[in-house]
């Protein structure tokens, strides 16, 4: 017979268990280098991705998302919520160009004292997974924390094939740098390369890393491997079936579909081989298309596997309870995919480089249309703790929760302007700093102080520049990015002519 006590500490189990089921689950997918318009839903008719647009239909679709031009500042600035000036991420290491003198050279190492949102979410009850591209430890990360920063090389990385750095990824004092020591209890394929070719030969292998067997020396072969996409899916369904129970997030970082580029299939690259390409964004046209065609496939893929989960949550009745967010960590790149719409791509400050694709789903908490208000990739961290109800104080968050946007358009955020700020070069693109506010965007090249200022609405392929026709927009934009890299010390490179 069950005395006081024990029904007393029945009732408490009980009620634990179900404000646990009520918090809701996150699954956060960062698709690498998928362009805005690589996607049916905002317009492509040569790559396909229904499952996706169906989503879409039932989702807030941002038409303004932003990210950096390239993943290592993007993926960054996700994970810690924190502008490139304080993590000293600004490009991908090995893509900077230039001497000390011109560059402030990136770190590649995210520190400890800049927490990611997994660790806040795992104090706070959530069972975390991260799958796939992670990019925020080096290669060589004792190496480059004993090193006097700013750097005065860029680093660099294994070439591919060379596995000596994995004994030390493998010890105790580099993974805390890794999704297990930063909230996460699982980490299926992140490491620190940017993209899944591992093997021999890398990009101009057979298999890129993303045909089985893998290459990536944290992901565990199995028999039934043959596609990377679809193994991350499978670990996800896997991870979801296992916390399902309890409130998780899974943190899917889809490798596809960045370089090397391969088809899926055969069958796959037979469709778009022969399918007409699409003269307005110049999707399937031209020199790249064969290359365009096994892009199509990666992303069918990815589409496929998204599907794959949303169909899992369903059947087990969590689809109510759980947020989807979809985007890319930047613009496509130039050599896979096009947009004749926009101008730039990957590595690029313009449109094309930083602008995504972005939806946000979840069941009758979200009012699915689409919006114009811009949003940030340093958005996702202060989102995902307010959908979780976790106060926060333990950094400076740079980024606004979405959570207002969820229901309506809100001026704080359609008024808000947005900033960038790369320190270093790459061969696509000088060092500058950049602000977006009001449909305008200014950009102020920091070597030589030089400005170009466009019309994003009017204007969205920033062939006008209206430095000299639109004078007091200028210098009004151009006094909030000063008073902003000023009131925030943000570092110049030793070859600028600007003064904080």
């Amino acid at each position: 017979m069950l005395n006081l006590k024990s029904i007393f500490f029945f009732f408490i189990s009980f009620y634990s268990c179900i404000q646990a089921q009520q918090k809701p689950n996150i699954i956060f997918v960062l698709v690498d280098d998928l362009g805005y318009a690589d996607v049916g839903f905002n317009g492509s008719k040569f790559y396909e991705t229904p499952n996706l647009d169906k989503l879409a239909k039932n989702s807030l679709v941002v038409n303004n998302a932003y990210m950096y031009p390239t993943c290592s500042p993007s993926r960054t600035g996700i994970f810690t919520g924190q502008q490139s000036f304080r993590t000293g991420v600004y490009n991908v290491p090995v893509l900077e160009h230039g001497t000390a003198e011109e560059n402030i050279f990136s770190r590649w190492t995210v520190t400890k004292d800049h927490e990611i949102y997994a660790e806040p979410l795992a104090k706070n009850g959530y069972k975390s997974i991260h799958l796939g591209k992670y990019h925020i430890v080096g290669p060589y990360p004792n190496k480059e924390l004993s090193l006097a920063y700013p750097f005065q090389e860029k680093l660099s990385q294994p070439k591919p094939g060379d596995y000596s750095w994995l004994a030390e990824h493998k010890t105790k004092e580099v993974l805390q740098f890794y999704p297990q020591g930063r909230g996460f209890i699982e980490n299926v394929g992140g490491t620190y390369k940017g993209d899944p070719a591992f093997e021999m030969g890398g990009y101009k292998s057979y298999k890129g890393g993303y045909r089985a067997p893998f290459s990536n020396p944290f992901v565990s072969n199995k028999p039934t491997d043959e596609w990377l996409s679809d193994r991350f899916a499978d670990e996800a369904i896997r991870f979801i079936g296992e916390h399902k129970n309890e409130p998780f997030f899974v943190n899917l970082d889809f490798y596809a579909v960045h370089q090397p580029t391969k088809s899926r299939n055969d069958e796959l690259y037979k469709k778009y081989s022969s399918k007409p390409g699409d003269s307005i964004t110049g999707q399937g046209l031209g020199k790249q298309r064969e290359q365009m065609a096994s892009y199509a496939t990666m992303i069918e893929s990815v589409d496929d596997n998204i599907q794959k989960i949303i169909d899992y949550l369903e059947k087990e009745n969590l689809r109510e309870n759980t947020l989807i967010i979809v985007t890319s960590d930047n613009g496509f790149n130039g050599g896979q995919s096009h947009n004749n719409l926009l101008r730039g791509y990957k590595r690029q400050i313009y449109e094309g480089g930083i602008r995504v694709p972005l939806l946000i789903n979840w069941p009758n908490k979200i009012k699915a249309r689409r919006t114009d208000v811009a949003v940030s990739l340093l958005d996702f961290f202060p989102t995902f703790l307010e959908v979780a109800n976790i106060q926060y104080s333990a950094q400076i968050l740079d980024g606004n929760s979405l959570v207002p946007l969820f229901k309506k358009d809100t001026k704080t955020l359609e008024k808000r302007p947005l900033f960038w700020h790369l320190a270093s070069n790459n061969k696509k693109q000088k060092a500058c700093s950049v602000i977006r506010k009001n449909n305008y965007k200014l950009i102020q090249y920091l070597a030589t102080g030089k400005l170009e200022l466009y019309n994003l609405k009017k204007d969205p392929k920033e062939s006008d520049n209206l430095v000299e026709k639109e004078t007091k927009t200028t210098q009004k934009m151009l006094a909030e990015l000063l008073e902003w890299r000023k009131s925030n010390k943000v570092p110049l490179p030793p070859n600028s002519i600007l003064r904080n």
